[in-house]
């Protein structure tokens, strides 16, 4: 039996958390996405772990708040997820963006904000999971490879796919032309990702994830 669950809770302007860890150019690519009003919603907050992220200067300079939870600052890794949760709970988002954030989050986080959750990752999954992803790419010799934005759950990059974006493989390719030209299509498929969450066009049925047009 397919079970439907709705993915959200059908308000007008959606509140987006996005938590990132590094240069944040996929949070720019939402911020740009919301300041032309293509996504009906509001980015209310910039969640990071790492003090010199780089998105912080992005969320700075759009006028987007930052919450700083150092990782580094807590003695265990339970107390920095229960001060993530408590920072995500804070800002009260509908959707929360996992955004080049370089860890894996706990269940308890997982669970909480489960079908509100979404991540990019760089490889079409369920291939290559995990850091990496370009380099696995390579080593295994495919010719197509590319994003994935999915809703997370417990595994690991192994939540109900929402949209993926294809990138070839060129024979003169390292790792980091390859993941630059994933990059570009990371760009796109998240700011599209996001606008179907916020335009309540996606429903949850078990492993698939349904697109209303």
């Amino acid at each position: 039996m397919t079970v439907k669950s709705p993915v959200n809770g059908g308000s007008m302007t959606k509140r987006i958390v996005v938590v990132a860890s590094g240069r944040g150019s996929n949070f720019q690519a939402v911020i740009e996405a919301l300041q032309r009003k293509w996504i009906p919603g509001e980015c209310v907050a910039l969640v990071t772990d790492n003090p010199k992220a780089f998105a912080i200067e992005r969320a700075q300079e759009a006028g987007v708040p930052v919450v700083v939870v150092d990782y580094g600052s807590y003695a265990s890794r339970e107390l920095y997820e229960q001060a993530l949760l408590a920072a995500l709970k804070e800002a009260r988002p509908d959707l929360v963006i996992l955004a080049g954030y370089m860890r894996i989050l706990g269940s308890a986080i997982v669970r909480e904000y489960a079908g509100m959750m979404i991540n990019i990752h760089p490889a079409l999954l369920p291939s290559f999971t995990g850091l990496h992803a370009q380099r696995q790419a390579l080593l295994h010799g495919v010719k197509i490879t590319g994003c994935t934005v999915h809703f997370v759950d417990e595994s690991l990059d192994g939540g109900p796919i929402i949209l993926q974006r294809s990138v070839r493989v060129m024979d003169d390719d390292d790792e980091d032309t390859l993941a630059n030209r994933i990059l570009i299509q990371e760009h796109i498929a998240l700011p599209e990702a996001v606008r179907l969450f916020c335009e309540d066009r996606l429903t949850i049925e078990g492993r698939r994830v349904r697109t209303r047009l």
